[in-house]
């Protein structure tokens, strides 16, 4: 199998476990039995709703060369194979395995964080920096309190760049995973209206992003978005939090990297951008104002770490974006084809928005429609109603030809739409289902989005089933 991931020493002494039968090195982590590979070192968490301790033996039969088991759940367990690592506290071992795998890294690590657009962001980071040497990143989202220490457990010792994304429901949740991953630099996207059922302001929110920067390593650099409200705090957060260099991205000439000149295209945007004084001209090969910003700030800290800028410009016209996220699919037709863009994973104001522009980019046929498909934004507060409600203007403005809307909060925009764009309203999703595909015609442009709470990847899945997907 090559070098071990970790040695089966090295996993003892990091977790300060006991060995009961025959465990071997580890080629691999995992802390869900259904992904094991052989290999791996399966380890058993107690989650909202299962207790991977019941999964144990499931995950040796996969192939797994060992176990990381709570010293509680041990003696109720069998040891068909393999073998099991037996620690206090199977949650703790995990984060202690990842602080090990922090300390004997040697990488430049990046984290990511922001309301909107921090794994189109990781995403960019892992297909710029793969070109300049090994680079790791988390195959999803994985931004939470398992998935952030399970990354680093899986960062391999030759790692050159490591890339994390950390997110939040509520504050203080950030700090303890930025301190994990100790940054060299740590990036904020943008700060805008999510989540705040549960902190109730975008100061608020500002200052939950802000924790960023509380593992941020003496000296490092932060990099922020220079044209938001919230640009002089996180700047200030970032200075007092120890950072030696503070930059800035967006449109104005006073930012780090500065957007210069650009063209929006239905699949990809132009660009010309100047980074720390070099001006330069790149391809982003998805399409998306937002996608485009947030170059400039992966551009910025290609500048940070001395990369060639040309080389990176040249990889972000490889960018795709995936499933869920912008993810674009072209479904052949007797007569034009119907496009489908993909935003089904999770939606808040300011994504919706950009999405809707996104949309309006789309080509249509000759009789072709440009439809979206909208389902709730979810843990938006007191004025949630209001929110939905407003996106009537961003619909009308953008030229969008007929809506379909689920769920009780978009019962706001359903009211102030007008007739002439109405197309479904149902309390769910499943109830569009019907409708939508019995409408939907040849040359038509169709945008799914909603929280992952408003479950629209099913309509998805279910336009995607009902045509050839090229």
């Amino acid at each position: 199998m090559g070098t071990p991931l970790w040695t089966i020493d090295e996993v003892l002494a990091a977790a300060h476990g006991s060995v009961r039968g025959e465990p071997g090195d580890v080629f691999g982590v995992s802390i869900d039995s259904r992904t094991v590979a052989p290999g791996d070192l399966f380890i058993a968490i107690k989650g909202d709703q299962f207790d991977g301790h019941a999964f144990v033996d499931a995950a040796l039969e996969a192939g797994a060369t060992a176990a990381l088991v709570s010293s509680d759940q041990a003696d109720s367990l069998a040891v068909p194979k393999g073998g099991l690592i037996i620690v206090p506290d199977s949650y703790d071992g995990l984060y202690d395995l990842a602080r090990a795998a922090r300390a004997r890294a040697t990488g430049k690590m990046l984290a990511i964080t922001g309301s909107v657009g921090k794994t189109s962001t990781k995403e960019t980071f892992r297909l710029i920096l793969s070109s300049f040497g090994v680079t790791h990143a988390p195959v999803k989202s994985f931004n939470n309190h398992w998935g952030v220490p399970l990354t680093l457990c899986r960062m391999p010792r030759d790692t050159e760049f490591g890339v994390f994304e950390i997110g939040m429901n509520n504050a203080g949740e950030i700090t303890p995973l930025s301190k994990l991953v100790q940054p060299h630099i740590a990036m904020i996207t943008t700060v805008a209206p999510v989540h705040l059922e549960n902190l109730g302001s975008l100061d608020a929110i500002a200052a939950a992003k802000a924790e960023i920067f509380d593992g941020l390593l003496p000296g490092g650099t932060a990099v922020v978005h220079g044209d938001i409200e919230h640009t002089p705090f996180l700047k200030d957060r970032a200075s007092k939090a120890g950072a030696g260099r503070v930059m800035t991205f967006g449109h104005g000439a006073s930012n780090d990297a500065e957007l210069m000149q650009v063209a929006l295209h239905a699949d990809c945007s132009t660009v010309e951008a100047k980074i720390g004084g070099q001006t330069i001209a790149y391809k982003v090969g998805a399409p998306g104002e937002h996608l485009v910003i947030n170059s400039l700030g992966v551009l910025a800290i290609c500048s940070a770490l001395e990369l060639d800028l040309a080389k990176a410009g040249l990889a972000l016209a490889n960018m795709e974006q995936p499933d869920g996220r912008g993810r674009k699919h072209i479904i052949d037709t007797p007569g034009d084809a119907i496009t489908l863009l993909d935003e089904s994973y999770n939606a808040n104001p300011a994504s919706v928005k950009a999405a809707l522009k996104v949309l309006s980019r789309l080509p249509t046929g000759q009789r072709g429609r440009r439809i979206a498909v909208l389902g709730d934004m979810l843990e938006l507060g007191d004025n949630a109603a209001a929110m939905h409600g407003a996106l009537v203007y961003d619909l009308t403005a953008l030229g969008v030809d007929k809506v379909y809307a689920c769920g009780p909060l978009m019962k706001a925009l359903w009211r102030v739409l007008p007739m002439e764009k109405r197309g479904a309203y149902a309390e769910t999703s499943q109830g569009l289902q019907k409708p939508l595909v019995a409408d939907l015609a040849p040359g038509d442009a169709v945008m799914i989005k909603g929280s992952l709470g408003s479950k629209m990847g099913p309509l998805v899945d279910l336009i995607l089933q009902r045509y050839k997907d090229r």
